[in-house]
């Protein structure tokens, strides 16, 4: 049997260790918070600012990182956002004190923003409509991968050679996929080499993208309930997502009192559970837009993911139990990990040609909630001397989100090609 592996899956490949890369960067600060906090002497909320800093320029800059794909192609953002970000998490490794943190950390999320609109938008010229959840798992998988293998590398270079040192070999990771991204990757199916025909004239005939360039119309676009319910639900569901890459290494050891290396162990199988569930969410999105439609397949996982991610906070807030602990952070995690496939899979339902924008107008509201939930959970953790206190509220922004979700129409284009030419005339 002559089998021949699709070009196409060389580029999900290409994808996963991209944001491997940037989950492997992301929760490093977090893995050696605990021993920051100690030599620079911070208190939870002085350390709920340096990670506050990364998601507030994240926000501020992920829309225009997002078009500017868009408009250039995703190839030349990628080189940039990678190589300014690989930067920044090596200086990570040279402050000196908390406003250096911060401002390093204010930069390396300035240099991180787009990477997932980028991407979203890279899935839409790729790959046909109906591989898009699927396609859009690789993204996640990757994420979770490198928050799973994150404990196994840093925290023992950490041990034996400080906390500053495994920022420099993650700095490292990320200048060499660039030269990957420089020397291989191509925008479009037509531009790349040892594509065969017959493989880029299925992709061609039967994605969503469309290739020509268009100024974004912000008119259109914001009178769509359907973006903006959907990037309430996102802003809501980051701040469980920036709790589990932020504050959860912090929790298990100053929280739970578990040590350092039993909080490396349940970080690792965390994250883990997050690859299962990722790929899991991408089949089974794709298997009930089949069977249920559009509409459907997408609102009842984004929906019952949320209330069962709700759920889960709730009860470790409410129980003294460590392993019921646990149990619950695993649960969550496995519920989460549905709320990116079938948002950033809704953005490319919705968002036609311009799926960078609206994929970064989503992320951006939800990096917002994500440094919501940076500065509060510390400053929540010291008013109150608890570290539960801060679950509850999460808990209620969790199942406003899963509300949200029955306002969001998959199915309808936020932006018709007839509208869009209109507002170009």
């Amino acid at each position: 049997m002559n089998f021949k592996f699709p070009y196409r899956y060389r580029i999900l490949i290409f994808l996963f260790f991209l944001t491997l890369i940037t989950y492997l960067d992301r929760i490093c600060i977090s893995l050696v918070g605990v021993r920051i906090k100690t030599e620079f002497h911070l208190t939870n909320e002085q350390f709920g600012w340096v990670v506050g800093a990364f998601s507030l320029a994240y926000a501020i800059f992920e829309i225009p990182s997002g078009m500017l794909g868009d408009r250039i192609g995703q190839r030349a953002v990628f080189i940039r956002i990678v190589l300014w970000w690989s930067v920044f998490t090596a200086l990570t490794g040279a402050t000196t004190g908390l406003w250096s943190l911060i401002i390093v950390r204010f930069l390396f999320g300035m240099g991180e923003s787009g990477a997932y609109p980028t991407s979203s938008a890279v899935v839409s010229r790729w790959f046909p409509v109906n591989e898009t959840s699927r396609s859009m798992s690789s993204l996640f998988v990757g994420q979770n991968a490198g928050a799973a293998i994150a404990p196994l590398i840093v925290i023992p270079i950490a041990v034996a050679l400080g906390w500053r040192a495994p920022f420099f070999v993650n700095g490292a990771m990320g200048v060499i996929w660039v030269l990957v991204c420089f020397f291989w990757f191509r925008n479009n199916p037509s531009e790349m080499r040892g594509i065969t025909a017959e493989e880029r004239k299925l992709i061609e005939n039967n994605r969503r993208f469309v290739n020509h360039a268009q100024s974004f119309p912000w008119k259109i676009a914001l009178k769509s309930r359907s973006l903006w319910a959907l990037v309430g639900q996102l802003f809501c569901s980051q701040w469980a997502q920036y709790f589990f890459i932020a504050w959860m290494p912090v929790y298990l050891q100053e929280g739970r009192h578990f040590s350092e290396n039993d909080m490396k162990t349940i970080t690792s199988y965390f994250f883990v559970i997050g690859i299962a569930g990722v790929l899991s969410a991408g089949f089974l999105s794709d298997w009930l837009v089949k069977k249920r439609g559009l509409r459907f397949g997408r609102k009842f996982l984004g929906a019952i993911a949320l209330g069962l991610l709700a759920l889960a906070f709730l009860v470790a807030a409410q129980t003294s139990n460590n392993m019921v602990v646990v149990l619950c952070l695993y649960f969550a995690q496995l519920a989460y990990s549905f709320v990116p496939i079938v948002s950033f899979s809704t953005c490319v339902d919705i968002g036609g040609n311009y799926v960078g924008t609206v994929a970064g107008i989503m992320n951006f509201f939800g990096q917002v909630g994500a440094f919501l939930l940076a500065i509060a959970f510390g400053k929540i953790v010291d008013l109150t001397d608890s570290f539960n206190a801060p679950l509850f509220i999460i808990a209620g922004v969790l199942l406003t989100g899963s509300l949200l979700w029955l306002l969001v129409d998959p199915s309808k284009k936020m932006i018709s090609t007839k509208e869009s030419m209109g507002q170009l005339a």
